[in-house]
C-alpha cells in the first residue's frame, strides 16, 4: 500500500467539506497513522502523531494556506502518544493555537513525565520510533468532557466521552459534516484489506466500556468515521451494522486470548502465541505487525486480571 507519505489528501466521503488528512508514517510504517486539518474560520488540527514527523503537518498546513499564526485549535482524543505526542511541538510552532485536551489526561500533557515512563514500559523497544514530547504549557491547555463543543466556525465539534480504549478518550462528533473522528473507539481500520482489527492496549482497556463506546457511536449514526489508524471511512446508512461488526471483533478477540490463557496457563506463551500467527504482517510489516499483537495481548491480559 502506497499513500504518499505527508501529502495532503481532501476527505470526499460522504458530504465532508473543508476536511484533509495525511500520512505521518507512524512506526515507519505506511497506512498507520493519520493527522486531520479543517480548514474553517478557526482552522485546527486533529490528533497530532508520535511527534516524529511533526514537520509534515506543519508542511500540511503551508499547503492549505493556513499560516502557523492563524492556527486555532490542536485536538486530541486522548493522551497516549500514537496521538497527542506532537501536540506540545505543534504548540510551539503554532502559537495562538489552543491544545484540547480531555480533561482526565490534561496534566499528563502539561507534564508528561509519567506518561513517557507508561510508555515505554508499554511499547518497549518500540519507543525508538518516538519523539521525546514538549510539555504543553497550562496557560495553552483548554480542558474537554464530555458534553462540550469546539467552534471552529462552519464546523463544530461535539466532545462524547468513550472511555473503553482508555479512560482519558473522548470523540468528536463534526455535525456539519455528518462524521466522527474516532480516536480508538471503533477500532483500527485498514483501508487496504477494508477490514477492521482490534486495538486494546494497556493499561486502562476495558472490553464492557469499549461496547457502550460502540453504542455511543451508533447513537451519533454519523455518515463518516474518520480514524486516526486509518483514515476516512465512509459507513452511510450502514453506520450500525460497521460498528457491530467491531463489536464483534473486539470480543472474539478478548474470548480468544482468554482461551489460549487458559489452554497455555502461560501470559508470557500466550503473548507469543499471538505474535507469531499475526495476520497482520502483509500490511504493516512483519515488525509492527508483532508489536501490535504483543500489545494488544498485553492490554487483554491485564483487563481479565481487573476483572476477575
Amino acid at each position: 500500500m502506497s499513500t504518499d507519505i505527508g501529502a495532503v489528501q481532501e476527505v470526499t466521503a460522504g458530504d465532508c467539506t473543508d476536511c484533509y488528512y495525511l500520512d505521518v508514517n507512524m512506526y515507519d510504517t505506511e497506512g498507520y497513522g493519520s493527522v486531520y486539518i479543517l480548514d474553517d474560520d478557526q482552522p485546527a488540527v486533529i490528533e497530532t502523531g508520535l511527534g516524529t514527523n511533526y514537520e509534515l503537518i506543519l508542511e500540511a498546513l503551508d499547503e492549505l494556506g493556513i499560516d502557523r499564526d492563524e492556527l486555532a485549535a490542536i485536538v486530541v482524543t486522548h493522551i497516549h502518544l500514537d496521538h497527542a505526542g506532537g501536540a506540545g511541538l505543534l504548540a510551539e510552532a503554532c502559537p495562538n493555537a489552543d491544545i484540547y485536551v480531555p480533561a482526565a489526561g490534561a496534566g499528563l500533557l502539561i507534564d508528561p513525565t509519567r506518561l513517557v515512563e507508561g510508555t515505554k514500559n508499554a511499547v518497549g523497544d518500540q519507543w525508538e520510533f518516538y519523539a521525546e514530547p514538549e510539555p504543553i504549557p497550562e496557560d495553552r491547555v483548554v480542558e474537554i468532557e464530555d458534553g462540550d463543543h469546539i467552534d471552529l466556525g462552519e464546523h463544530e465539534l461535539r466532545v462524547h466521552a468513550a472511555p473503553g480504549h482508555a479512560f482519558h478518550q473522548v470523540i468528536f462528533e463534526d455535525l456539519a459534516n455528518d462524521a466522527v473522528f474516532v480516536g480508538d473507539a471503533a477500532g483500527i481500520w485498514i483501508p487496504e484489506t477494508e477490514t477492521i482489527t482490534e486495538t486494546s492496549p494497556p493499561s486502562d482497556f476495558d472490553l464492557e466500556e469499549c461496547l457502550e463506546d460502540v453504542e455511543t457511536l451508533q447513537s451519533i449514526d454519523p455518515d463518516v468515521l474518520l480514524y486516526t489508524h486509518f483514515g476516512p471511512r465512509e459507513v452511510g446508512d450502514d453506520a450500525d451494522a460497521a460498528l457491530d461488526a467491531y463489536a464483534t471483533v473486539l470480543s472474539e478477540w478478548v474470548a480468544a486470548v482468554e482461551s489460549k490463557r487458559a489452554a497455555l496457563e502461560d501470559d508470557e506463551a500466550v503473548i507469543e502465541h499471538f505474535a507469531d500467527t499475526t495476520d497482520k504482517a502483509d500490511v504493516w510489516g512483519e515488525r509492527k505487525a508483532r508489536a501490535e499483537a504483543v500489545l494488544n495481548t498485553r492490554g487483554v491480559l491485564g483487563y481479565l486480571d481487573q476483572r476477575d
